[in-house]
Parts: C-alpha cells; sequence; structure tokens
C-alpha cells in the first residue's frame, strides 16, 4: 500500500512540469493570435483610410468638373473636354483630410484626368507582442478611385465649330436624357447624374 502512494505521488510529480508547459504554450499561442489579429485590424485601418481618401480626392475632381460643365453649359464645343477631366486640378488635398480623419497618413498621386491612386499608412503600429518585429510596424493598403462619365451627347453636325449656343445637344445619361434649353437653364444635371466615382478592382 505504501509503495503504490509513492508511485502516485511520483507520478503527479512528473505531471506538473508538462502541464505548466502545456499553459505556457497555449498562452504563447493565444498572444500570438492576438498580435495576429491586431495586426488585421490594422490592416483593415489601412484600406479603410486608402478606400477613404481616394473617393475623396476623385469626388472632390467630379464636383468641380459638374461645376465647370455648368458654367461652359452654353458651349457644347467644351463639353467633351470637361467630360475627359481636361483641365480639372489636383484633389489629393482631399485625400489628405480623409486621411486625418481615418488616423492615417497617405502619399496620392492623380492617375491621369480621372482617376487618383493612394497608398495608406496607419499612424498607429501593432505594437509590442510576443511576435518579434511587430512594435513598430505599421499597416499600408493602396486604393484607386476612378471617375467615370455618365453622359453622352452629339454635336449639331457633328462638329465642335459648328456647336451653336441656341441649340445645345441632348445628354443621354445612365439615368436617362436630359433635354436642355438654353433659355432656362434652371435645372441642370447634379455631379452625380454626370459622373460616377468608385474604386477601381482587380
Amino acid at each position: 500500500m505504501t509503495g503504490r502512494r509513492r508511485r502516485r505521488h511520483g507520478d503527479a510529480g512528473q505531471a506538473f512540469p508538462i502541464y505548466i508547459t502545456v499553459v505556457a504554450g497555449l498562452l504563447f499561442l493565444a498572444f500570438a493570435y492576438f498580435a495576429v489579429g491586431q495586426a488585421a485590424v490594422n490592416r483593415n485601418g489601412a484600406q479603410t483610410a486608402a478606400d477613404a481618401a481616394a473617393l475623396a480626392a476623385a469626388q472632390e475632381t467630379r464636383d468641380q468638373l459638374a461645376g465647370q460643365w455648368a458654367l461652359e453649359v452654353r458651349d457644347p464645343a467644351k463639353w467633351q473636354d470637361i467630360f475627359d477631366g481636361v483641365g480639372a486640378t489636383d484633389s489629393c488635398w482631399r485625400a489628405d483630410q480623409l486621411a486625418l480623419m481615418n488616423d492615417a497618413t497617405v502619399y496620392c498621386v492623380p492617375d491621369g484626368p480621372l482617376a487618383y491612386s493612394v497608398t495608406a499608412q496607419t499612424n498607429k503600429t501593432v505594437g509590442d507582442s510576443v511576435v518579434p518585429g511587430t512594435a513598430d510596424r505599421r499597416a499600408h493598403a493602396t486604393a484607386t478611385a476612378v471617375i467615370e462619365p455618365l453622359c453622352r451627347f452629339e454635336l449639331p453636325g457633328g462638329d465642335a465649330e459648328d456647336a451653336e449656343d441656341d441649340v445645345l445637344p441632348t445628354l443621354t445619361c445612365d439615368d436617362g436624357d436630359w433635354v436642355l434649353d438654353p433659355e432656362d437653364l434652371t435645372d441642370l444635371p447634379g455631379p452625380q447624374d454626370l459622373f460616377d466615382v468608385h474604386l477601381a478592382t482587380g
């Protein structure tokens, strides 16, 4: 009887270090999963910042082009250049504003007259964790926003030189036609009627 009790105590003593090792391993895995999760959160934050910044810059240019079109509506010869983005100024400053709102910094460049490409970096790091090298690591993401004209038209005579102020082309847009009366231009299509802004895919 006494010998059996001693063997049981001996077995328990051998199992305790194994138990400690298993618990330590589980804790390490838990902290590692937390670090991976935190990195994923930062990555999502960077992508949100990049998307929002690119869209903001593109929407600013869209509004600028729509305003320019409204000013030049009586001169159809200038319409196509406006729909092609000619004369639009760089709107990357709006990307910077949106990045600040998302606690990130961005590098924004116009990608032609009707698109903006943005690379965003989160200001927050992943932080200290059991995974080496995460303390100073920041998440990065990229996005491109595109401005797409939604309307088409034909100039009288098919030539810009033949366009007349008293005859305005009909705008054929994705949401319907706009018949414009040069004597009554109080009801004009808005920016969202003239241009679509969306993130590029692929």
